[in-house]
C-alpha cells in the first residue's frame, strides 16, 4: 500500500495538533510537527488562550467551523481531565440597542441551526447569579458554548496523533523552506532538513515570517488583548466542582467590550475596551531563545489600560466592587483586515499551506478543512470568506492590513450594519468616472477597495415625482441605515427611462492564447466553442459539484475571452489550472479597463446616435458582444443586463472612461438618463431571481440546488464537477433556493434571518431587497424542495415573525420581453 505524503505542520499550538490528529485519523502516515517551543506548551497563544468558544457568528462558514470545535472537543480528555467543559453562554445585553442586536444573533443561531433563546432579566440573573439585576435588561443563551481547556486539548491531540504515528519536535526553530521546481521539499531547521511534500504553516502570529520565507505575503497583524485573573471571590466559594473550574455560563458584556469566565473561584476578565497594540515579531524574540519560563505570546501587563474595564467589570458584576485584579497579561493573538482566518496554498510555491489567524473557538474546524483540502482536494465547509486569496493587491499592503486589523480589534464588539463601511482607509480604488459621481452626490460604499456609489442625491427631486405604486413605505430604524428612498426613484427610472451603472468594481479577467478554449471547456460548465462574440453564462465547479464560482464568459477573438468573475479567487483558481506548457496567459485587466452599464427601455434611443455600428436587436442580439465605436471612443460592447432591462455592458480602457461617461450623459440629457447606484441594481436583481456568488450560493450548493441547472450542459463532455452531478436534475434536490414575497411591505429584512416552515425553522435567507417594481419586499432563502410556490413561510426579524410566501421566479418579466427588445 502507498504511504501517505510527507507533511511537516509548523507549529504545535491548538491549529498544527488538531491538524496533526485530522490528517494521522484520515491514515496520512508521515506527519511531523515542529515548533520552536518547548513541548506541550510551546508559548504561542494557545499556551495563555482563555478558551472561550462562542459559536454564534455572522458567517455560516465560521459558526460550521466553532460548532465542530465543541463536538471534538466535547469528545476529548486527558487521563480523565477535561478538555472542554459545556457550561453554555450568555451575552447579555446593558441597552435596547444590543438588546435589538441579540434578538438578530439569535435569528443567526436559528439560520445555522444551533440552539439558542432569548432570556429576560430573570433568567440571565437564574445563569449568572453575580449579575446586578438593574443594569441587565435581558440576554441571549447558547447551551452547547463552553470553555476549551487549550494546554489540554493541545496535549490530548498530540497524544492521539503520536499513537497513529505522528512525530512532534519542540524546541527546533525553523529556518527556511527548501523547495524545488516552485515545490516544497523540505523544512530547514537548526538540525537539519525535514523532507516534506507538504508544509503547513500553523504558526500563529510567526505566521508572517514563515510565509516571508516563501515569499507568501501573510496579511496578519499581532496584536496584545488584556486578560485578568482576580483574586478569590466569596460569592465563587464552594459553588461547585473544583475539577471542572467552571459553573457559571461564559458571559460577555459587549456594550463595554468585556468578557467573563470562572477560575474556580475566581473570575478571568478579558478586556477589548483598551487602544490597540500591535507586536512587532523582533520586539517578543530578541535572544532567539523560548523557554518554558519565558511565554513570548505573554507581554507584561499595563494596568492603566484595563483601569476603565474594571469600573465597568465591577458595575456589571457587583462582586467584583470588593475584589482586586491578582494578575495580568497582555496577550497576543492574530487580527486580519476583514476579521476572517487565513487559509490557503501559496500561489508561487506548491505544497506550501497555512491556517493562520485561527482562534481557539474555530481551531479543530480550520483544521478539519485544511485536511479535507489536502486529503480529498476540497472542503464540505465553504472557504471563501477564509481564502487568504480573497484579498486585493491593494489590501495586502502592510499599512492596510495595520490600520484595517486594528479597526476589527476596536469594533470587534460593537453593533455593525451588514452595509457599513469601514470609515478608512477610503478611495484606495475608483473608477474613471468617480469625479462625475461625486459631483452627482454619490453616496460611496467600499468593498474591496472600491469606491462603489449606492445612491446619487442628485436624483432626491426624483422621489416626489414617484408614481404611487413606486413610492416606498417608511423603513423600520436599522433597515434604514445606508439607505435612502431615492433608490426607488433610480430603479423606476431604470425601469421606464435610462440609466448609467458603474460597473467597473467587477473583476474582469482576461484569459488568452491557443489553449484558452480548452481551459475554459474544462474549468466551466457551459459550452465555449462558440463563434466570436458570444457571451455565455456559466459556472465553475468543484470536483464535487458545487458552485465555485458564476462566470459570464465573452469570446472576443479565436484565442482571446474575457471573463467577468466574482473576486480575487477566481483569479487564483484559474492561474493553478493554467498548463504547463504556457499555452495560456490570465491576466487581471480589471484596474486597467472601466465599465458602464447603459440599462432601460430608452438605452438604445441614447446608445444608437453616438454609434455607427449597428445596436438594433438584429444588429447586436442578447448575450453577444462586438467592438464599437461611441462617440468615438473605442468600446466592447456586450448585450447583457443584470437588472433585466435592455441594454449594454460598455467596456473600454480606463484613459477613455470619463470621456465615455461624459458622451453618454451628454447625449442622455434629453432622455432624462440618470446615474443609479448598487442600492437599485440589487433590488433590480433580485426581481429578476439573478443570483450573487458567495451570498446566494457557494461550494456547499449544487447547479440545480440553486437553480442554474440552464447553465449546465454535461453533452458538451467532461468538465470539472461534470461526473458529481450524474442523475442529479431539478427534480432530484430536496433543498432550493427559493424566492420569497413578504407579505407586509413595511418589513425589509437584510439576509442571514432564519425563515420557518409548519413553525419550524427550515431555512435561512441569503439575499434580500425591497422589490421597487413590484412593490413588496424580496428575500430569496434556502428551503426544502418541498416549499413549492404558494408556500407559506415566516421570517424571524428581530424576534418578530415575517409571513413570506414562495413565489415562482422571476417576479418581474419571466417572458424576458424587455430585455431582448
Amino acid at each position: 500500500m502507498p504511504s501517505s505524503p510527507r507533511v511537516v505542520i509548523i507549529g504545535a499550538g491548538i491549529v498544527g495538533t488538531n491538524l496533526a490528529d485530522e490528517l494521522t485519523a484520515r491514515g496520512w502516515d508521515q506527519v511531523t510537527v515542529v515548533d520552536q517551543g518547548p513541548l506541550p506548551l510551546t508559548g504561542g497563544s494557545s499556551s495563555h488562550a482563555p478558551g472561550l468558544v462562542f459559536q454564534t457568528n455572522a458567517s455560516k462558514t465560521m459558526t460550521e467551523l466553532a460548532r465542530y470545535t465543541v463536538e471534538k472537543f466535547s469528545g476529548l480528555d486527558l487521563d480523565g481531565a477535561w478538555c472542554f467543559n459545556q457550561v453554555g453562554g450568555l451575552e447579555v445585553a446593558t441597552t435596547p440597542e444590543r438588546m435589538a442586536d441579540l434578538q438578530r444573533r439569535h435569528g443567526w443561531a436559528t439560520s445555522w441551526g444551533i440552539e439558542s433563546h432569548i432570556v429576560d432579566t430573570d433568567e440571565c440573573l437564574r445563569l449568572h447569579p453575580l449579575l446586578d439585576r438593574d443594569r441587565v435588561l435581558g440576554g441571549f443563551h447558547i447551551p452547547t458554548d463552553g470553555l476549551a481547556k487549550a494546554p489540554r486539548v493541545v496535549a490530548a491531540l498530540t497524544r492521539r496523533a503520536q499513537a497513529r504515528g505522528a512525530v512532534f519536535q519542540g524546541s527546533t526553530r525553523v529556518t527556511g523552506i527548501e523547495q524545488s521546481g516552485g515545490r516544497v521539499t523540505g523544512v530547514r531547521t537548526a538540525d537539519g532538513v525535514l523532507p516534506a511534500d507538504i508544509v503547513v504553516c500553523c504558526a500563529g502570529f510567526w505566521g508572517q515570517a514563515v510565509g516571508a520565507m516563501v515569499g507568501m505575503t501573510v496579511p496578519l497583524l499581532p496584536l496584545a488583548h488584556q486578560y485578568v485573573k482576580t483574586g478569590q471571590i466569596a460569592e465563587l466559594v464552594g459553588r461547585g466542582d473544583e475539577r471542572m473550574e467552571a459553573g457559571l455560563p461564559i458571559l460577555r458584556h459587549q456594550d463595554q467590550d468585556l468578557y467573563f469566565r470562572e477560575h474556580v473561584d475566581r473570575l478571568g476578565i478579558g478586556s477589548y475596551a483598551h487602544r490597540p497594540m500591535p507586536v512587532r515579531l523582533s520586539e517578543l524574540d530578541e535572544d532567539g531563545e523560548i523557554t518554558a519560563s519565558a511565554m513570548p505570546s505573554m507581554l507584561p501587563f499595563t494596568e492603566e489600560d484595563f483601569a476603565p474595564s474594571w469600573e465597568q467589570s465591577a458595575a456589571l458584576l457587583p462582586a467584583l466592587r470588593s475584589a482586586k485584579v491578582e494578575e495580568g497579561f497582555n496577550g497576543i493573538f492574530s487580527f486580519t483586515p476583514d476579521g476572517g482566518p487565513l487559509i490557503g496554498e501559496s500561489p508561487e510555491v506548491s505544497g506550501f499551506w497555512i491556517a493562520e489567524a485561527v482562534w481557539v473557538t474555530h481551531s479543530a474546524g480550520v483544521a478539519r478543512t485544511v485536511a479535507q483540502l489536502l486529503v480529498d482536494g476540497r472542503s464540505e465547509v465553504d472557504l471563501h470568506g477564509c481564502d487568504v486569496h480573497r484579498f486585493e493587491e491593494v489590501q495586502l499592503g502592510e499599512d492596510y492590513v495595520s490600520e484595517t486589523s486594528q479597526q476589527n480589534f476596536v469594533e470587534i464588539y460593537d453593533v455593525l450594519h451588514p452595509l457599513q463601511p469601514k470609515e478608512s482607509p477610503r478611495n484606495l480604488r475608483v473608477s474613471p468616472f468617480h469625479a462625475r459621481q461625486k459631483e452627482l452626490g454619490a453616496v460611496f460604499l467600499e468593498a474591496a477597495g472600491w469606491e462603489r456609489p449606492h445612491w446619487y442625491e442628485a436624483n432626491a427631486p426624483l422621489v416626489a415625482q414617484l408614481p404611487e405604486a413606486w413610492v416606498p413605505p417608511e423603513r423600520d430604524a436599522w433597515s434604514a441605515q445606508f439607505h435612502s428612498p431615492i433608490a426607488a426613484a433610480e430603479a423606476w427610472r431604470t425601469r421606464e427611462g435610462v440609466a448609467m451603472y458603474d460597473m467597473t468594481p467587477l473583476k474582469r479577467l482576461e484569459v488568452t492564447g491557443p489553449g484558452a478554449l480548452a481551459l475554459l471547456e474544462r474549468l466551466t460548465t457551459g459550452k465555449m466553442d462558440k463563434s466570436v462574440g458570444s457571451v455565455t453564462y456559466t459556472l465553475a465547479l468543484d470536483e464535487a459539484g458545487g458552485v465555485r464560482s458564476d462566470l459570464t464568459v465573452a469570446r472576443l477573438g479565436a484565442d482571446r475571452f474575457q471573463v467577468g468573475a466574482n473576486g480575487n479567487l477566481d483569479l487564483d483558481y484559474l492561474r493553478r489550472q493554467l498548463p504547463a506548457d504556457g499555452s495560456v496567459q490570465v491576466r487581471d485587466i480589471t484596474g486597467a479597463t472601466c465599465c458602464i452599464g447603459v440599462w432601460g427601455p430608452l438605452a438604445r434611443d441614447l446608445v444608437q446616435p453616438l454609434s455607427r455600428e449597428d445596436f438594433s436587436n438584429e444588429g447586436l442580439k442578447y448575450f453577444r458582444a462586438m467592438p464599437a465605436r461611441i462617440g468615438g471612443i473605442p468600446v466592447t460592447a456586450m448585450r447583457l443586463s443584470y437588472v433585466g432591462e435592455l441594454g449594454w455592458e460598455i467596456y473600454t480602457s480606463g484613459e477613455y472612461g470619463l470621456r465615455l461617461w461624459d458622451v453618454l450623459w451628454e447625449a442622455g440629457q434629453d432622455l432624462g438618463v440618470i446615474a443609479a447606484g448598487r442600492a437599485a441594481f440589487n433590488s433590480l436583481r433580485l426581481e429578476k431571481g439573478y443570483r450573487a456568488w458567495g451570498h446566494d450560493m457557494t461550494t456547499e450548493h449544487n447547479p440545480y440546488e440553486a437553480g442554474l441547472g440552464f447553465a449546465v450542459r454535461p453533452q458538451k463532455g467532461d468538465f470539472v464537477g461534470r461526473d458529481a452531478l450524474a442523475g442529479v436534475s431539478a427534480d432530484t434536490v430536496t433543498r432550493r433556493l427559493a424566492c420569497l414575497v413578504v407579505d407586509d411591505r413595511r418589513s425589509v429584512v437584510l439576509g442571514h434571518e432564519p425563515v420557518y416552515l409548519d413553525g419550524r425553522p427550515a431555512g435561512y435567507v441569503t439575499s434580500a431587497a425591497f422589490g421597487h417594481t413590484v412593490g413588496a419586499p424580496i428575500a430569496y432563502a434556502w428551503l426544502p424542495a418541498s416549499a413549492t410556490p404558494g408556500t407559506a413561510v415566516e421570517i424571524e426579524y428581530f424576534g418578530r415573525r415575517i409571513p413570506a410566501t414562495v413565489a415562482a421566479e422571476p417576479l418581474v418579466d419571466p417572458e424576458m420581453a424587455r430585455i431582448r427588445r
